[in-house]
Order: structure tokens, then C-alpha cells, then sequence
């Protein structure tokens, strides 16, 4: 079997040197990693769920601690840590409900059995897994049974649900461990494919002769546009260019690959486009539990300059990049400083910079990555579960995230 340390080594040593780049491959590398550490754990008979999250959360923070930028990596870190206790949850109430089945069917006379109806599987795993998320409107309409009394069992079934209790912990020993990598696998297969069910939904978006406006490269909103392209809508985009790594260029030339009636257009030339522009499409680097948005540098003078001239704002964000944490929270790193050498040439202002000299220098650089866009600028969010607006993020967020793990952050590594 393979060393599960030396992998995970490997895989830290990565992220640190930023030598894995997007959201999606981060996320789907992350999570086949976890994946690994949860398939290697030898856990005990007993409470085999807090070991695998023991061990989860023990990786993951060393994950985050590695690259505090990238928020995919937290997200699917807490991602696994609901899945084990979901599962764990599901099998303990069917294994609940599989004991009074078969007590009440010793005792079919038992008048109490009206009293104390017996509740299926399904329906006591559906109570159970609305316990990890708040209250809300949406839980209302689950089938889920008025009663929610345990079974009621006779005295003549105590033997033989103790048999069924001793079985039932012998077989969750190997499932629970099952149903966590089967899930998991479902997870990886959605984050694979999270670009093509977002781009399903753009014939529903994107209308015939329209003007669509986007900034810098994203993978999401090329499939996008390209989709809608497909369905025979005829369209323009303005593409600016996302300086200083001019990512926009490569977004241009890809869509005028695929047959798209393509503009380049500078940063500083979006307002003044901006009149003619039908709808603003993007993509995000993560999306807050508050509805805001942080995503590539530039992108928030393109919400100013869309709320100025009622342009409807849109994100593209596959559910990966779902992020349950606040902006203000002081485990969320918003921003970073790339090299100065993208915005200047250094032999051409090397007399204004210090190189050690021990005088002060003239000429600072400040080069960020990314932009916050707050929730008001931001019209309607569409992942790979639909089209949601911004106000309902957090209820859209607390449906993958259980709050115990809300806590997962980085730790000094020490070094």
C-alpha cells in the first residue's frame, strides 16, 4: 500500500509552491487525497466516525495551513467532515429502525403497536440528516413522519436485539468506512464535472443578439459561452483584458477558436463599454457565506460599473467553490501579493527601487490577485445545482457544511 505520509508531503509541497493552479484541480486533487487518508485509517470497533474525522481534520489543517488562499482546499476538507457524519447518522437510525422492525414483528399482538408506531429506515435516516443542517423552509417539505418515537419493543425481543445490536456494530465496522469513499467519489465526480451541468443552463441565460461582457480567463464561463453558441444563440463578447497577466487574451483567442463574435477591450475601457452590454458574466475564485464574491483583480469595478448602468451581474461558481466561512472571519486570507515584475520591467527602474542598499525606496509595487465584490453588486449566482440569488447562499452553503467543522483552519507549521 502506498506511504499515505509521503503522499501528503508530496501533495502540501505543492500547494506551498502554488505549483497547482484553478479551483477545480485543487478541489478534486484535495479531495482524492482525503479520500486516500480515509481509505488507509485503521479504526477501532467502536466509534469509528471520530476517527476518520480525527484523521481528516488532522490532514486538512496541514492542507490549509499550506495554501490559506486557496479556499477550495477548506471547502472540501469540510465537505468530507459532513459526509462522515452524515453517514455515521444514517446508519445509526436505520440500524434504530432495523431493531424495532424486527422486535415489533415478534410481538404482533401488542396493542402498543398503535400507540408507538414502527418508523422505516428512510424516513429516520431523513430525520437524522436534517439535524446537521439549521431549520428552515426547505426541510418542511420532507417526508419526513410526524412521530419521531423510537420503536416500542417487548420484553420477549430483549434477546434477540441484542443479537441484532452485536451484528449491527460488526457490520458498521467495514460500511460506515464504505459509504464515506462512495460519497466521497460522487464528490469528486461532481467537482469533474461541475463545468458541464453550469453550462447546461445557458440557453436559459443568454439570449439571441445579445452583448455579453466577462474579464480575465475562466474556464466556467468559456463552457458557458461556448454552450449557448451551441444552441444556436448568436451573440458578441466583449472580453477585457485582465491586465497585468493579461489573462483575457488567451479567453479571446479561444472563443474566436470556437467561432464566437469576440472583442478585446482594455480594464480601463469597461465604463465606457459598459452602455452597450446586455448582461456581465464571471467566474469567482470563492464565494462567502454572505452572498460576496472574491475573484480575480478588476472584477469589482466591473460590478460598479454594471450597478451604475443596471447591468445584471452574474457569477459562475461550481458548488466546490462554496465557501462557509465570512469575509470578516480572521482565518480567511483575502488577498495576495504576486511578483512586481509583472507590472514593470526591473532594468528600467532599477534607479528607483532599493536592492539592499539600506536607503529607502522611491518607487513601491503593490500587485494584488484578487478583488472582494460584496453581495449587493452581485444579481444572480449560477452553480451546478441552479440558479440561486445572493441572499440565498447561506442556505444553499449550510446544506454541505455541518457547523461542528466550521472551526478547521490552519496551524503554524513551524516553519
Amino acid at each position: 500500500m502506498p506511504d499515505v505520509q509521503a503522499l501528503v508531503n508530496d501533495f502540501l509541497n505543492k500547494l506551498k509552491k502554488r505549483k497547482i493552479e484553478g479551483s477545480r484541480a485543487t478541489a478534486r486533487q484535495t479531495a482524492e487525497m482525503l479520500r486516500l487518508v480515509i481509505s488507509q485509517q485503521r479504526s477501532p470497533y467502536t466509534n469509528q466516525a471520530g476517527t476518520l474525522i480525527d484523521a481528516v481534520r488532522a490532514v486538512g489543517e496541514q492542507l490549509i495551513a499550506a495554501n490559506p488562499l486557496e479556499l477550495a482546499v477548506g471547502n472540501i476538507v469540510r465537505r468530507i467532515l459532513h459526509i462522515i457524519r452524515e453517514e455515521d447518522l444514517s446508519l445509526t437510525t436505520a440500524a434504530i429502525a432495523g431493531l424495532g422492525l424486527s422486535a415489533g414483528s415478534d410481538d404482533e399482538d401488542d396493542t402498543d403497536q398503535d400507540i408507538h408506531p414502527v418508523l422505516s429506515g428512510a424516513s429516520l435516516a431523513a430525520a437524522a440528516r436534517s439535524t446537521l443542517r439549521p431549520p428552515s423552509l426547505q426541510t418542511l417539505l420532507e417526508d419526513v413522519p410526524d412521530s419521531a418515537a423510537i420503536p416500542h419493543t417487548s420484553s420477549s425481543g430483549c434477546d434477540s436485539e441484542g443479537k441484532s445490536k452485536s451484528a449491527d456494530r460488526s457490520s458498521r465496522t467495514w460500511k460506515l468506512k464504505h459509504d464515506v469513499i462512495e460519497a466521497v467519489n460522487e464528490l469528486i465526480q461532481d467537482i469533474a464535472t461541475c463545468h458541464e451541468q453550469i453550462a447546461e443552463q445557458a440557453v436559459e441565460h443568454i439570449h439571441q443578439n445579445e452583448v455579453i461582457l466577462t474579464l480575465g480567463s475562466s474556464r466556467t464561463v468559456l463552457e458557458f459561452l461556448c454552450a449557448a453558441k451551441e444552441k444556436q444563440r448568436s451573440f458578441r463578447v466583449f472580453v477585457a483584458e485582465g491586465a497585468p497577466r493579461y489573462q483575457g487574451h488567451l479567453l479571446a483567442k479561444e472563443l474566436v477558436t470556437r467561432g464566437l463574435q469576440t472583442t478585446l477591450i482594455t480594464d480601463s475601457a469597461v465604463f465606457a463599454m459598459i452602455s452597450r452590454v446586455n448582461m456581465v458574466i464571471v467566474g469567482a475564485h470563492a464565494v462567502m457565506a454572505n452572498g460576496g464574491v472574491i475573484a480575480p483583480v478588476g472584477l469589482n469595478m466591473v460590478a460598479l460599473a454594471a450597478q451604475r448602468h443596471a447591468v445584471p451581474f452574474v457569477v459562475l461558481a461550481g458548488s466546490h467553490k462554496l465557501c462557509p466561512l465570512y469575509p470578516h472571519n480572521p482565518a480567511v486570507l483575502l488577498n495576495e501579493l504576486r511578483s512586481p515584475s509583472e507590472l514593470l520591467d526591473f532594468g528600467e527602474f532599477s534607479d528607483c527601487l532599493d536592492f539592499g542598499s539600506g536607503t529607502s525606496s522611491l518607487l513601491h509595487v503593490v500587485n494584488p490577485t484578487f478583488d472582494y465584490v460584496p453581495p449587493k453588486l452581485v444579481s444572480l449566482f449560477i452553480t451546478d445545482t441552479g440558479g440561486h440569488n445572493p441572499s440565498y447562499m447561506y442556505r444553499l452553503i449550510a446544506d454541505y457544511y455541518s457547523a461542528d467543522d466550521l472551526v478547521v483552519q490552519q496551524r503554524p507549521t513551524g516553519n
